[in-house]
């Protein structure tokens, strides 16, 4: 009866199978990004370049993912009512107060990684005020931003902030190897296509074939010489993984789109919808696998190594398969047996007993 029921949880009318699946596929693609040594440079024509495909792409996919939870959450197509609104809010508000808490508690193990947890915190407070917006308006808040803030990025990492001797702290904290003045774009662009109807069809080829024009467009203008060789201009025209440029946003900020707009296509088909069974399961609880992922990363690591900090050691292990194939079986197996993954359970589960149902007056 439970392995019916988490069946059915998984696959019922309450779970966007190609939501999950894109997490999964997020989730994998940053394990890949921490875990190998990627390519420096992505060609259609080598396989052997094509790792380089998770570098910075793998989070950004997590972070419009992320929008577009929150415009679930917040009422899908429409904005929930004033009242039902505060209060999903509120949960949200307080969640991203517990994924800082968490973020910093990873931080602490040592494990070599920008934790994107501290950023994902800090973007789910900005986007609050967006979420009383309609679809429209905020796909195209998201597109100025995206246009804009790249100019202004350098600036910003310019700040006299950056040279104090508490500089990386303040780094870690905020999460800035993903700064949210860039990163709430794809936030929004996120939280808007779930605004749009994520679940039409209509919706999803239209995002597939604006995902697709706009990888096309930012990495093709890539090819061509920089505006100017300064740092400045270098700055704002890179499209190189977490460079937060202009070429950048609009390049891996189109392919995730087409990415998540494939997820949606293929999980309509029954038969390649349960292929992915695992992908998906590990997707619907993210969080979960994230943080399983450092957790024994830090363990193993101060095993074997004596030393949770040293990357290239535990790389030597070749830790990805393993690793991976055991957070997709593990996670699998929680879903089905279990049910919700636990961080999730837990998260949800605090932000609705300290914020009650009953709207604030």
């Amino acid at each position: 009866m439970r392995l019916r029921e988490n069946w059915d949880r998984l696959n019922g009318p309450d779970r966007i199978a190609g939501v999950d699946l894109a997490r999964g596929l997020a989730i994998i693609g940053m394990f890949a990004a921490h875990l190998l040594v990627t390519a420096d440079r992505f060609s259609w024509g080598d396989p052997e370049t094509w790792t380089a495909l998770v570098d910075g792409r793998s989070s950004i996919l997590f972070a419009a993912l992320a929008g577009v939870s929150i415009g679930l959450v917040t009422g899908g197509r429409s904005p929930l009512p004033a009242g039902r609104m505060a209060i999903a809010r509120w949960r949200l508000a307080l969640r991203a107060a517990m994924l800082l808490v968490l973020g910093i508690l990873l931080i602490v193990t040592g494990v070599p990684v920008y934790v994107i947890l501290p950023a994902y915190a800090i973007l789910f407070l900005i986007a609050l005020p967006f979420t009383g917006m309609p679809g429209r308006t905020v796909l195209w808040i998201a597109a100025v931003l995206a246009l804009v803030m790249p100019f202004l990025q350098p600036l910003f990492e310019a700040l006299p902030i950056w040279q104090t001797p508490y500089a990386a702290e303040i780094d870690a904290f905020v999460g800035w190897h993903y700064p949210f003045t860039v990163w709430i774009a794809f936030v929004l662009a996120g939280l808007g296509i779930a605004r749009a109807g994520i679940t039409r069809a209509t919706v999803q080829v239209r995002m597939l074939v604006a995902g697709s024009s706009l990888a096309a467009i930012g990495y093709g203008l890539a090819e061509l010489p920089a505006p100017a060789a300064d740092g400045y201009w270098w700055s704002v025209w890179s499209a190189e993984p977490h460079s937060s440029g202009l070429l950048e946003v609009i390049g891996s900020g189109g392919f995730v789109i087409a990415v998540l707009a494939a997820c949606l296509l293929l999980c309509r088909l029954g038969v390649l919808k349960a292929i992915v069974l695992p992908l998906r399961a590990t997707g619907a609880m993210p969080l979960t696998a994230y943080t399983a992922q450092l957790v024994i990363w830090a363990i193993v690591a101060g095993i074997a190594l004596g030393d949770t900090t040293d990357l290239g050691g535990f790389r030597a292990l070749d830790p990805f398969w393993p690793l991976t194939i055991g957070v997709l079986i593990g996670c699998t197996a929680w879903a089905l047996l279990i049910g919700r993954g636990p961080l999730e359970w837990v998260l949800d589960r605090t932000a609705k007993r300290v914020v009650s149902a009953e709207p604030r007056r």
